[in-house]
């Protein structure tokens, strides 16, 4: 299942004795009747949802500021700034903390700074830093997020998380801006705090790049065909939430049947669409895409291809490696006449391909998924042996039992006997 981070804090855990000992004194405090505490409500100024032409390399200033939109003033308050692997923080004031936090879920690893303001802050005056958090712009940032949250308890990162770094520079503190316009109370969606979504772009590029070893084999063999995607950076590439990074789509060449698929979704006859791993492909990424292969007959001019689809790539400059062809040379059977893969193809649209297949007993062996029905011992030859229906797609599983050999066997047992040949499909998920 993807998750996409929520709305609301997904970081929003206490740590240490603090939260113990906090959640103690609620327990303890008796039910009595009392006026209701005044809500501090924080907003956020409002923030670009995009920057776009940083270079790698260089820097870039965070501009906050936000109002305390409440009836009370506020001890102390708490900005958050997370920032995925593109950026980094800089020396960060000694009253700021950092985590670094991997990957899990469909979220890519992050850095936290999250920094502690411990003085007042009066209703309807707008507030800033004295001085802007700075982060680095890596030479592999590409498509980045950076996510601000202002908030009034002290929330940080959970469990997971790991070791607190202590900031060492000067510490920092909140100054008054008068000229700029206070948040209006109630304009945000939470109490207590706010947060800003940042797309955060550099100029750079990441060659997204297509490669195959070759495919050849005899008539009957089994063999691999596996397709390559690297990112050759120099950035990494962050996609859209929920979708791949890319999708490799892979045709299969006539005269074969897949008898094992890569996790991979098949779109039509002897095609497949393969996803990447995760959102992200991180610079210098491989991953690989493996199906294997029954070659039933040889079909002069037979080939894979592969070549990128899905999400747009405006930052892969080099469109030339983005497909390619892989001919399939057959050694050691007779020429077909063509036709293409569209009868051939024996693959599943899951990862399991047809590892699910029920083989056959005579069946010339591949490494798994639906032998061919019969085998060699029925029909007396190796050399041309195909399936009973051409596709497994379609049957699931296994072929019919060869007709002939029920003929033979209702000859032996005498006149009137009747073989009933059923056949049986299991539908692949």
């Amino acid at each position: 299942m993807r998750h996409a981070e929520p709305g609301t804090r997904t970081l929003r855990q206490a740590t240490g004795a603090f939260g113990a000992v906090a959640l103690m004194a609620l327990a303890a405090t008796p039910a009595v009747a009392a006026d209701p505490a005044p809500t501090p409500h924080l907003i956020l100024s409002e923030m670009a949802p995009r920057v776009d032409g940083l270079k790698p390399g260089g820097t870039y200033d965070v501009p906050v500021s936000f109002t305390n939109t409440g009836t009370a003033a506020l001890d102390k308050v708490y900005l958050q700034y997370s920032v995925t692997r593109g950026l980094s923080h800089t020396e960060l004031p000694s009253n700021c903390i950092r985590y670094d936090v991997g990957s899990y879920d469909e979220l890519p690893e992050k850095s936290y700074a999250i920094c502690e303001f411990d003085q007042p802050v009066e209703p309807g005056v707008v507030y800033a830093p004295e001085k802007a958090l700075t982060l680095n712009v890596l030479d592999y940032a590409l498509h980045d997020e950076l996510r601000v949250v202002v908030d009034a308890d002290g929330s940080l990162p959970g469990d997971e998380n790991g070791v607190p770094v202590p900031g060492t520079g000067p510490a920092v503190k909140l100054v008054e801006k008068p000229d700029a316009t206070p948040a209006e109370p109630g304009s945000g969606e939470h109490e207590g705090w706010d947060d800003a979504n940042i797309s955060v772009n550099a100029e750079n590029t990441a060659d997204l790049q297509l490669s195959a070893g070759k495919l050849s084999g005899k008539v009957g063999d089994t063999v691999s065909l596996e397709v390559k995607l690297t990112n050759a950076g120099p950035g990494w590439v962050l996609g859209e939430l929920d979708n791949s990074v890319t999708k490799v789509r892979v045709t299969i060449p006539a005269g074969t049947t897949v008898t094992k698929a890569a996790p991979c979704t098949k779109v039509g006859a002897g095609v497949y669409e393969c996803g990447t791993a995760q959102r992200w492909l991180k610079e210098n990424a491989v991953e690989r895409r493996t199906f294997k292969l029954r070659i039933d007959k040889a079909v002069t001019g037979a080939k894979a291809s592969a070549k990128l689809t899905g999400q747009a790539r405006p930052y892969d400059k080099n469109p030339e490696n983005d497909s390619l062809e892989i001919p399939l040379d057959v050694t050691g059977g007779s020429s077909g006449n063509g036709g293409g893969s569209a009868g051939t193809d024996g693959g599943s649209s899951s990862s399991t391909g047809g590892d699910s297949g029920t083989s056959t007993s005579g069946g010339s062996g591949s490494d798994g998924g639906s032998t061919t029905s019969g085998g060699s011992s029925a029909t007396g030859t190796s050399g041309s042996s195909t399936t009973a229906n051409g596709d497994l797609a379609s049957t699931g599983s296994g072929a019919a039992l060869p007709l002939a050999g029920a003929a033979a066997a209702a000859v032996a047992v005498g006149a009137g006997a009747v073989l009933v040949v059923r056949r049986r499909r299991s539908a692949q998920q």
